[in-house]
């Protein structure tokens, strides 16, 4: 019989570490063959939460935010990208075209538009929109901090336009947002992905799909 846990994920959609850490979660949930099985929800982090409309070219903004040169920025964005390939996830373009310039976004609307997505049609419909929101951002370049885009997405995942719209609308979805961003300062969440398992256990950082393995089944273990 398969044990059951909930992992709750503070996460950006501009973070490549996050995919990272999934995509390797996920490979941990198929390791484990049924003997664990997660209910996946995601929680709202922004990484620039003082983002304005325009957005910035990711090199610079890293060279800029961590003091490192553009030599530098763009060697850390090739050691992502190989790890996000190892773990099963490209960065690399899939658009039309020449590709656009890699932006960051304000991704205030997205989480809005995450959050509404769990509560109208539960964790897995969430999960699914999460991923096509990495997918837009990271491989179609698209700007996902632009209210279409993100409704696109969205009816594209089979939501209704009208009802998501409705969502990043709404001021208590807007609150709630707020709330759970102030609880992962609350908990020492300076970074993202953070897991918590069962409400109780962090997994800080982007773990490898065995470090999961063996987190999960000493979660599981420790129930008794």
């Amino acid at each position: 019989m398969s044990e059951k846990v909930t992992i709750d994920i503070w996460s950006d959609v501009m973070c490549p570490w996050c995919v990272i850490g999934y995509k390797n979660l996920e490979a941990a949930l198929a390791k484990l063959e049924g003997e664990i099985e997660a209910e996946i929800r995601w929680l709202p982090f922004e990484l620039n939460p003082d983002m304005g409309p325009e957005g910035e070219e990711s090199t610079a903004h890293i060279a800029r935010k961590y003091g490192r040169t553009p030599e530098q920025a763009a060697a850390g964005r090739a050691m992502m990208a190989q790890r996000a390939a190892e773990a099963g996830f490209s960065f690399d373009y899939s658009g039309e075209g020449d590709p656009p310039p890699a932006m960051l976004w304000n991704t205030f609307d997205a989480h809005k538009l995450l959050k509404w997505a769990l509560e109208a049609e539960g964790a897995a419909a969430q999960t699914r929109l999460k991923l096509a929101l990495f997918a837009a951002h990271f491989q179609q370049r698209r700007n996902v901090g632009q209210r279409d885009v993100l409704l696109d997405v969205a009816e594209q995942q089979g939501f209704d336009r009208a009802a998501a719209a409705a969502g990043i609308d709404d001021e208590r979805i807007a609150a709630e947002v707020r709330a759970e961003e102030r609880l992962a300062w609350d908990n020492n969440v300076t970074g993202v992905p953070a897991m918590v398992i069962d409400g109780r256990f962090m997994v800080p950082g982007a773990q490898g799909a065995e470090t999961y393995v063996d987190v999960l089944r000493k979660v599981v273990a420790r129930r008794g």
